[in-house]
């Protein structure tokens, strides 16, 4: 009789734990059992296309075989987690809300689907299944692989021509080379606030050199292969060229007239003053030879009527 007080106290630990348990059972919790210790995961790293349909798995088990499985996403871009969670009792839960599904494959085999998977799709997704007798937790950090925009060109920089080769806006960094190794090569990358990454490689040609065999290399996971280049001149850097020249000799042309315009203007009013400072003209001289015959004239008229005046 001295041990049933410690029977009836035994007892009463015991009964909050097995009501909790009994309780959890009715509702899709990943929390089933808050006294155990932290949940041990499968870390998993996965990268995807950019616009593929993605399938991620966290057990291969089937239905018959399952009681529950629970996703929980913490996507990169979304700050606040979400849940896509269903049972054998048909009950389901999805606060995501944006596409994703669980679905089964034919064999009954659980996964999680993600359709036209983008960088907003990027972050951890955690899953827990359970079934008769275990489970199995995983965590997978899920990447996007997206493909860069590529371009390569030669320019003029400090009076040397440049090859330049350019993957840009692409995850993860792309990596460029040269076939041509005779001068080392100057590589800048830079990424921006979503992850997207530009990479660019100078190369700085001998004087003279004939850039016809010269090609650079990039590689990316995006690719099964690799993207080769032949740097050429930019038609917008000859086409701003040939616009610089004739700007140059319309501004030449016009400053020549400018200052050609201005010495006239100038030999003009220096015409103008030695006009206004001269004397006065005198009047006309008459003609000589028009004045003379009427004279003659005179001179015979008044000779004629002197004559006459003698005879009277």
């Amino acid at each position: 009789m001295r041990d049933m007080p410690w029977i009836y106290a035994a007892i009463i630990l015991l009964l909050p734990k097995a009501c909790h348990v009994s309780g959890t059972n009715q509702t899709i919790s990943a929390n089933s059992d808050t006294s155990s210790s932290p949940k041990l995961y499968v870390v998993r790293n996965e990268a995807f296309n950019v616009g593929s349909d993605v399938n991620l798995t966290c057990s291969n088990k089937t239905w018959n075989e399952m009681m529950y499985v629970i996703w929980t996403i913490d996507m990169k871009y979304n700050p606040k987690e979400c849940k896509i969670a269903f049972d054998t009792e048909g009950r389901s839960d999805d606060s995501c809300k944006d596409g994703k599904s669980l679905r089964n494959t034919s064999s009954a085999q659980s996964y999680l689907h993600i359709p036209n998977f983008s960088d907003y799709d990027v972050g951890v997704y955690k899953c827990e299944s359970v079934y008769r007798g275990a489970n199995e937790n995983y965590k997978i950090h899920v990447a996007i692989t997206v493909p860069p925009s590529i371009s390569a060109w030669l320019e003029r920089k400090d009076n040397r021509m440049v090859a330049v080769c350019k993957a840009e806006s692409g995850i993860p960094a792309a990596n460029i080379s040269w076939s041509h190794m005779g001068n080392s090569s100057t590589v800048k990358t830079s990424n921006d606030s979503r992850g997207f990454y530009t990479v660019e490689s100078l190369l700085e040609l001998p004087e003279g050199m004939d850039t016809v065999n010269l090609s650079c290399v990039i590689r990316h996971p995006y690719w099964k292969g690799e993207k080769i280049l032949v740097p050429e001149l930019q038609k917008g850097y000859v086409l701003w060229l040939c616009v610089l020249i004739v700007v140059v000799i319309i501004v030449f042309l016009a400053g020549v007239l400018f200052f050609a315009q201005k010495k006239i203007i100038m030999l003009r009013q220096c015409q103008q003053s030695d006009d206004t400072s001269s004397p006065s003209k005198s009047p006309p001289i008459e003609d000589v030879e028009e004045v003379e015959p009427y004279a003659s004239y005179i001179q015979r008229v008044n000779s004629i009527y002197n004559s006459s005046d003698l005879y009277t």
